[in-house]
């Protein structure tokens, strides 16, 4: 998984419920539109754009003396000429290079170039061998409005920015992102920090997004949140300060039958491990009970790891019985597999009549011979991979638009889909959320085992299912941030997370 953006700043956040609003393209275009409506002039909203994007310069990289701002045809290119004007200003050497010369400008943009060179800042014309020669390099490219795959001249000033050694100012966006899906058109530019105005963007924090953002900063420029009328968000930004509000310390007589009964149905012979690390994950977000129906062989190391956990060595559907019927959860698929034993589990599992949260291979047979089957309470969880078999289309289709993707599994099998990856994204009846949270060291066996596990745990502990799905992303991700500050990310493993979780979901222990 991909590192997500680190939001730096609380400026502009609309907070619904805890979670920021994230917007498509077209709707912060509108925003602008009502902006400059009420009463300011589009170039004076562009002067503030870079006055906002120079604060940034000033601030994290104050030693800086030479900068090389690239400007692309559009108003991205002229928040960029203003931006070298202000700097020159202040006496540092810029280079203005610009895709598209002066004299083809219009608007805004033309006036904005007329500025810088009012101010002194000489043009350079882009040269496709060129190399940007500045200890800071702003990219003011590409904008949002980017919709198809980046070409010419663009692509090879990206290539040239993402070939420095120095750091990158993105300013909006990093071109050659796709600003409501995440997507990269062909190459985007690797930006160390990205500061985006007027109303933070959907594809800056999922797909290709948190790899190429960097830190981001959101400068809303304006007060216009009388002007968001009928402007609902694309999507939330999840917000770790929903724990608390959603975990709250339980009651003094609270009792393990109040905090539900989940059972882990997974671990086919040779695959033991999976139903483990999803049962202890559920244990320690403390489930009252768990439950794990699993291969025979595997009941001894469950009693060895994990003793509080009730193993049920299970050899068919007659073994399983009616456990399915004593619990309030459901979780299907860690270690399940494809053969006669996890179907036998499948089909035991989905006639009981319980809350489902299904993983791995429980999609995958669910892909391959039960679809069409469509349901209000499960939590769907795949990756990539598993969406695209879910619906299918190819991975790179899921990756070329990963709301969309997400939207058209929740249609298609109902209940409450997680597509995960970097900027895992949870959608049901109540609308899209993404999570900011996670990083690189996910990126080995069992985390998605380690998720099924939380869920199940809070699913029964008096949550909706859009609701637990929601938290247990969250904490999944924060979990795996927490580990990693402790020990580094390459060797992260999915049973380090459950000891963090426990303490994310006891959240008075750091007061």
């Amino acid at each position: 998984m991909a590192e997500a953006p680190q939001i730096d700043t609380l400026e502009g956040r609309q907070l619904r419920d805890g979670m920021r609003a994230l917007y498509r393209a077209d709707q912060v275009r509108e925003l602008d539109r009502r902006i400059i409506d009420s009463g300011i002039e589009g170039f004076a909203l562009m002067q503030r754009a870079a006055a906002a994007a120079w604060q940034q310069v000033r601030r994290h990289w104050p030693g800086v003396r030479h900068l090389s701002v690239l400007c692309g045809g559009g108003n991205n290119g002229g928040d960029g000429h203003v931006l070298a004007a202000l700097a020159a200003a202040e006496g540092l050497e810029v280079e203005r290079i610009l895709l598209k010369p002066v004299e083809q400008l219009t608007g805004d943009a033309r006036r904005a170039a007329e500025m810088a060179d009012a101010a002194g800042v000489a043009r350079v014309a882009w040269q496709a061998d060129m190399t940007p020669g500045g200890e800071l390099i702003v990219d003011a490219l590409l904008g949002t409005g980017l919709a198809g795959e980046v070409r010419g001249a663009s692509r090879e000033a990206i290539a040239a920015i993402n070939a420095s050694a120095g750091p990158v100012l993105a300013l909006d966006i990093p071109s050659g992102l796709h600003a409501d899906t995440g997507a990269e058109l062909g190459e985007a530019v690797r930006a160390t920090r990205t500061v985006t105005f007027i109303g933070d963007k959907l594809g800056l924090h999922t797909g290709r997004g948190p790899a190429r953002v960097g830190v981001l900063t959101l400068e809303p420029l304006v007060d216009a949140e009388p002007l968001r009328s009928g402007l609902s968000p694309a999507a939330l930004c999840l917000d770790r300060c929903l724990i608390p509000k959603l975990l709250p310390p339980r009651p003094r007589d609270a009792h393990k039958g109040r905090a539900g009964h989940a059972l882990i149905l997974g671990g086919a012979p040779g695959m033991g491990g999976a139903g483990l690390l999803a049962a202890e994950a559920c244990a320690r977000l403390g489930a009252g009970k768990v439950s794990l129906a699993t291969d025979p062989a595997h009941v001894a190391a469950s009693l060895i790891r994990r003793p509080e956990v009730m193993a049920h060595g299970v050899r068919g559907l007659a073994d399983l019985g009616d456990l399915p019927q004593h619990a309030d959860v459901l979780v299907l698929g860690p270690g399940l597999g494809r053969d006669s034993w996890g179907q036998a589990l499948w089909q035991g599992a989905v006639a009981a009549g319980r809350p489902l949260v299904i993983d791995a291979d429980g999609l995958n047979q669910l892909a391959e011979r039960f679809d069409g089957r469509r349901r209000d309470d499960w939590i769907l969880t795949p990756h990539p991979g598993e969406a695209a078999r879910l619906l299918g289309i190819a991975t790179s289709e899921v990756e070329a638009d990963r709301p969309a993707t997400a939207g058209a599994l929740q249609a298609r099998y109902g209940g409450v889909v997680v597509l995960k990856g970097a900027g895992s994204l949870v959608v049901g009846p109540q609308g899209l959320t993404v999570c900011p949270y996670g990083n690189p060291g996910m990126a080995s066996g069992g985390m998605g085992d380690a998720l099924s596990g939380m869920l199940g745990a809070l699913v029964p502990q008096g949550l909706s299912l859009e609701v637990a799905a929601r938290l247990g992303v969250m904490i999944h991700a924060l979990a795996a941030d927490m580990a990693v500050q402790e020990a580094g990310e390459r060797g992260l493993l999915a049973g380090d997370l459950a000891s963090c979780a426990r303490f994310l979901v006891n959240p008075t222990m750091d007061e």
